[in-house]
């Protein structure tokens, strides 16, 4: 859910957290603060909200899309702030012994991990429930909440070696599962919304495989490419867990699907395809299990080319104006936004082009001169699936101070959080996540 520049954090580079839940929400940490958009239409950037008072952030996570944001500021790494934005007022915040690494939130929990411990609190009163200490060594800070609050599975690295993922219910703060994914270390991990699936790719780049959870069994396994290896910056799945999208430190974005293939009873239409795909599953048979396993592995379904090379991005597969697109928000602050085909997959169109910084002259310009015309709209497209709404449901809570007690004194607002299932204020934009 997010991507962090902790260190060489420069006046042109900015940390970009992208809402998962149906990615329609982006946060921008920059030198001078951090900035809240909001992405429903292709053409038009909402900037919902602007900081300038803490300044190098490198770290802003929205809860939803409610008014909660944290943020962790360069000048104070070791400090974690929850505000509320709207009302401009700090509802409390925490010290730790070292430098936070990332944060992840749900409706249930908020976790902050730094390099070698984790912290799980209760984000409707940001007590503390469980310190992990003496994990292996994770100097990136990365981990993964499900957005899943029925859930809340946290996954974060098992080794420092080699890529062993350790699965835990952070609701009932309990160990799951440990799934040996990789051999080398791991560089990149995220749930699917319902929290089922888990993709995660290591520091080669080349193999990206998905679980099922909890039973952590292999489900689908990728090859990004063979000719080299990168560094996986950002793995995010489509809303419903039928895409998964990969963005690296080279030009190319890839976009899996996730498809069982049909058994050998119910024969596809003959085409070339498939007939070479028939030789190399026979030839596989005869051949080394490295070879074979090479020869096994889907390949991407549909790609992007972006214009820019070497930088780290993080993208998200969304439904926009009923039809899915990809986003790609990218460490020079600018969002890409890019039609995708489901059926056939492919080349992906980049429709428009956003700033996330700059001037307000500069957010509001689209730059139009470097785009295509924009191409027709499948008729596939326009499947898309009714999301019901539900009405908050009320509940006042207090925020406390690293200690535990009620030193800030503010008050949450009664549609933030209540018990058993939370709902927001504005649900009809974000709904609540439901399993499919």
């Amino acid at each position: 859910r997010l991507t962090q520049y902790v260190s060489n954090l420069r006046q042109d580079r900015c940390c970009i957290s992208i809402l998962k839940k149906l990615c329609l929400s982006l946060a921008v940490g920059t030198k001078t603060g951090y900035r809240l958009f909001s992405v429903t239409s292709v053409d038009k950037l909402d900037c919902i909200h602007e900081s300038t008072e803490t300044p190098d952030v490198y770290i802003v996570e929205r809860l939803f899309s409610s008014s909660l944001v944290v943020v962790v500021s360069q000048s104070v790494p070791r400090r974690m702030n929850v505000y509320h934005f709207k009302k401009g007022t700090e509802i409390c915040n925490y010290s730790y012994s070292n430098n936070i690494l990332a944060v992840r939130l749900n409706r249930q929990r908020l976790v902050v991990c730094l390099e070698e411990s984790i912290y799980i609190h209760n984000i409707k009163d940001m007590k503390l429930l469980k310190t992990l200490l003496n994990t292996p060594s994770n100097p990136s800070g990365l981990c993964a909440l499900s957005i899943n609050h029925s859930n809340s599975f946290l996954a974060y690295p098992g080794s420092d070696t080699i890529g062993e993922i350790i699965v835990y219910d952070a609701n009932n703060l309990s160990t799951v599962t440990m799934i040996p994914a990789h051999d080398s270390p791991l560089a990149a991990i995220t749930f699917s919304a319902s929290g089922t699936k888990l993709a995660s790719a290591s520091e080669r780049g080349t193999v990206i495989r998905v679980f099922s959870i909890p039973e952590g069994l292999r489900l689908f396994e990728f090859r990004r490419g063979m000719k080299r290896y990168v560094n996986i910056s950002s793995l995010s799945f489509s809303p419903d867990a039928q895409f998964l999208c990969a963005s690296s430190n080279t030009e190319t974005v890839h976009i899996f699907k996730l498809e069982q293939h049909s058994p050998s009873g119910e024969e596809e239409a003959p085409s070339w395809s498939a007939y070479v795909g028939k030789m190399f599953t026979a030839a596989s048979s005869y051949l080394p299990a490295q070879v074979s396993g090479m020869m096994s592995q889907d390949r991407a379904f549909a790609t992007v080319r972006l214009q820019m090379t070497g930088q780290k991005n993080v993208c998200a597969l969304a439904i926009i104006q009923k039809l899915p697109r990809l986003l790609v928000a990218s460490s020079d602050g600018q969002l890409f936004i890019y039609n995708i085909d489901p059926q056939d997959g492919g080349e992906c169109t980049l429709v428009q082009k956003h700033r996330l910084f700059g001037s307000d002259k500069d957010l509001e310009e689209t730059e139009k001169s470097e785009l295509p015309e924009p191409p027709q709209a499948c008729q596939s497209y326009a499947a898309t699936v009714a999301i019901p709404t539900s009405g908050p449901v009320t509940a006042t809570l207090t925020g406390y101070s690293e200690d535990g007690g009620a030193k800030k004194g503010e008050v949450i607002p009664e549609h933030e959080f209540a018990a058993g299932p939370v709902c927001l204020d504005d649900e009809t934009e974000f709904p609540p996540v439901s399993i499919r």
